[in-house]
């Protein structure tokens, strides 16, 4: 079971679930209506083998007009091995109401069948039982009239699954994706705009060099060439050490970080981060002097400022 602490909410999805209505991310878990399952005793070591020989083994069990997915995991002396279809989940999903963007990792009933020590019902006709250590939906009516049903829970949730194609990752949902975007669009403009500033400085130090070159022939020996190569170095140098520090900066953007101000001259430059709240501003502190930089300090807000000379 999922003893990592992931704490987004488990959703049970089988046939006649009703319509829902997310405004969050969550994760899934399908029952044997959306699947299909094989257990094989075989003398393979590494699931990516098993995995390998995954299609070969459902010949003649799996619909042609659809393509299909392999999920495969060794439960003590036993490969398991479960074939989805990515088209049929999605479609299921968005006639319910489900969005794609919504969904978190997708697990299998069978993933969890040491938990299914009691039914748990499928609405008001079905119920998944767990017969001979293998999960399968049963009409409620077989049901014995003692049994008393489990409760369905995020304690239900395995510690892999799998992700469909369209979906966000576990760890961020649309509004972070967005906001991140957003800062590495900001980070992508300075650089665009250093690096140009960068080709142009280059070429105008060549043009003067060449020119220096006509008009002093003196300038030809190796040794005054060097001269005037070290000198233009120490320009290359600076911007380089400018590019290097907003690569730096960059790299100090995470969650709950944002870039208020940024400036950058020849000789020093000046940034303020807004933070979510004190934790973070926090983190971000130990992590500039972590990174070399001395001039670190807290402003009114949760703000961050860094001042420093290049």
């Amino acid at each position: 079971m999922n003893f990592l602490g992931n704490n987004k909410e488990l959703l049970l999805v089988y046939r006649n679930m009703p319509r829902q209505q997310l405004s969050h991310t969550v994760n899934i878990m399908l029952t044997p209506q959306f699947y299909t399952l094989k257990k094989e005793n075989l003398p393979i070591q590494y699931a990516f083998q098993a995995k390998k020989i995954a299609p070969s083994l459902f010949d003649t069990l799996l619909e042609d007009s659809h393509t299909y997915d392999y999920f495969v995991y060794k439960d003590e002396d036993e490969w398991v091995f479960i074939a989805y279809s990515q088209e049929q989940i999605r479609t299921f999903l968005t006639s319910k109401g489900i969005a794609i963007e919504n969904i978190g990792k997708v697990y299998f009933a069978q993933q969890s069948e040491k938990l299914f020590d009691q039914p748990v019902l499928l609405g008001e006709k079905n119920a998944l039982v767990n017969i001979d250590k293998s999960i399968v939906v049963v009409p409620k009516t077989a049901l014995s009239e003692n049994v008393n049903a489990g409760r369905f829970s995020n304690a239900y949730t395995p510690n892999k699954g799998v992700t469909l194609e369209g979906a966000y990752s576990s760890l961020l949902n649309k509004q972070q994706t967005i906001a991140i975007a957003s800062i590495l669009s900001i980070f992508a403009i300075i650089f665009f705009v250093e690096g140009w500033q960068y080709r142009d400085s280059s070429d105008n130090i060549k043009s003067e060099v060449r020119a220096l070159m006509e008009e002093y022939p003196a300038l030809q020996s190796q040794y005054t060439r060097q001269s005037v190569s070290k000198k233009y170095k120490a320009i290359d140098s600076k911007e380089r050490r400018k590019r290097e520090m907003i690569k730096t900066l960059s790299g100090m953007i995470f969650k709950g970080v944002k870039v208020d101000t940024f400036a950058m001259d020849d000789k020093s430059f000046q940034v303020t981060f807004n933070c979510k709240d004190v934790k973070v501003a926090m983190q971000l502190k130990k992590l500039a002097k972590k990174v070399g930089f001395s001039s670190v300090k807290t402003l009114t807000g949760n703000a961050v400022s860094i001042e420093e000379k290049l």
